[in-house]
């Protein structure tokens, strides 16, 4: 293993790969299985697993500080390392694996992931599903449509064991450079050289998996190198704050409920989004906008009495427009205005027309999990989408009675950032030879269990194609 500072790295490698996040991880993992003599580096501009440190404690530090790299969003294991760890087996959401490399394929991958988390610390861990579940009548009742999945849910603490135990495994057969950041990768004679805050270091064969929090970094490589991309969607919302009680049914039986619903006004589908039964709601900082996201663990003692989960409404842009992050991102810039972070709001506020105040929410029955600003999300989110999410809301109350309650909280805003779709072939190689862009920086897949089993399937292509 190799920590290395700049000008330390000079050398050649059978295989380099930019992030660390579950694409980059898996990939390594299973590369390096395969082939023990593969020359292998991996290179994360955030920390090693160990070093990944946030902070704000809540008490000194209540807000986030913008610091140089992000503990939550970079690092070995990327943003999903401190999520709650949930890995959900299914094709019905968290990307489109399935088009590239075949439905059964990419099941078969996302259930070869789960034992390898299942070898390495998460052997305890429930796997919940929702086929024949008696919740899929009681959503078609009420016009919600609740997607199929198996969804193993690690949790953030049991999530952190699992990779510190991948990790601990590779390092001594890969060289991480940590803290070094990749700004170039170019092609001659057949080899890359990635070029940045070290030596330039050269490969025959490259895989990109940067997460969504590489994408500028992504869209800029891709135009250096004349690889062709098409606009992705952006995703904007609200994460919904409540008693846990209130979706207890559902979340004892399902864990996670992944529910959608059509709009009457627009026709617009908004979707739950990573519910956290007994979770907190946490600050999330990409490309230095602050968004919110959340977090939940399977240890008792560091679970909360609420409930959190996003909903999320998904924008597609057409020509001439292409820049949907762009405009992802001037919506979380002004709730930063705003409220100089994350706003919260009561619901009862909201459908009143009324600011949320610091009294009115600590009188509420609902004690907020994050430090966040009182403020008014209607001044922020666009009328569209704000509708869609009162509507969804109103539609959940039927089956979980307690949603629209007054002090239900809205925290605002949440983004999910979708990198450029990349031109891949169905192997997920780019137009240049030995170069592969996997997991969410592909604009392919959007989850844990996607991005870790296109590691997976470009390792065993690499390998079976070398054989």
């Amino acid at each position: 293993m190799r920590l290395q500072e700049k000008g330390e790295i000079n050398m050649h490698y059978d295989l380099t790969i930019i992030g660390s996040g579950p694409g980059g991880i898996f990939a390594a993992y299973e590369a390096s299985r395969l082939n023990p003599n593969l020359k292998i580096a991996v290179f994360e501009s955030g920390n090693e697993l160990s070093k990944r440190t946030c902070p704000i404690d809540g008490l000194r530090i209540k807000s986030c500080i913008n610091c140089k790299s992000c503990s939550i969003m970079n690092g070995f294991g990327g943003a999903g390392a401190f999520s709650d760890g949930k890995y959900n087996i299914t094709n019905d959401f968290g990307g489109t694996l399935y088009e590239y490399i075949g439905r059964s394929k990419a099941i078969e991958l996302m259930k070869y992931v789960d034992r390898i988390n299942l070898e390495h610390g998460a052997q305890n861990v429930k796997l919940y599903s929702t086929s024949g579940s008696k919740f899929k009548k009681i959503c078609l009742q009420n016009d919600l449509h609740l997607l199929d999945a198996s969804v193993r849910h690690l949790g953030t603490d049991i999530n952190y064991i699992v990779l510190n135990n991948i990790y601990n495994e590779l390092k001594n057969k890969i060289d991480f450079y940590f803290n070094t950041t990749v700004e170039d990768v170019t092609f001659q004679n057949n080899t890359y050289t990635l070029k940045g805050n070290f030596d330039n270091t050269t490969s025959d064969k490259c895989i990109i998996s940067v997460g969504r929090s590489g994408s500028s970094w992504m869209e800029k490589v891709c135009k250096n190198l004349n690889i062709q991309t098409k606009s992705n969607r952006v995703d904007l919302g609200v994460r919904v704050e409540l008693p846990s009680e209130v979706f207890s049914h559902l979340t004892d039986d399902l864990y996670e409920s992944k529910i959608v619903y059509r709009t009457k006004k627009y026709g617009d589908d908004v979707r739950t989004f990573c519910m956290n039964p007994k979770g907190s709601v946490v600050n999330e900082n990409t490309n230095g906008i602050i968004t919110v996201n959340g977090h939940s663990y399977e240890d008792p003692n560091l679970q909360t009495d609420n409930t959190n989960f996003a909903l999320l409404v998904s924008k597609h842009f057409t020509s001439p427009f292409k820049d949907s992050n762009g405009y992802g991102e001037s919506i979380a810039k002004l709730s930063n205005m705003l409220g100089g972070g994350v706003i919260v709001q009561r619901f009862g506020d909201l459908i009143r027309g009324q600011r949320s105040t610091y009294s009115r929410i600590e009188n509420g029955f609902v004690s907020p999990t994050l430090s966040a600003t009182p403020g008014d999300l209607s001044l922020v989110l666009p009328k569209r989408i704000l509708d869609g999410i009162i509507e969804m809301i109103y539609a959940l109350d039927k089956i979980a009675p307690g949603t629209a309650n007054d002090d239900t909280l809205l925290y605002g805003i949440e983004v999910k950032f979708y990198n450029m779709e990349v031109e891949l072939t169905e192997n997920l190689e780019t137009s240049l030879p030995g170069l592969f862009i996997i997991g969410d920086g592909s604009g392919v897949t959007h989850s844990l269990s996607h991005a870790s089993a296109s590691g997976v399937y470009v390792a065993k292509y690499l390998y079976e194609r070398n054989a």
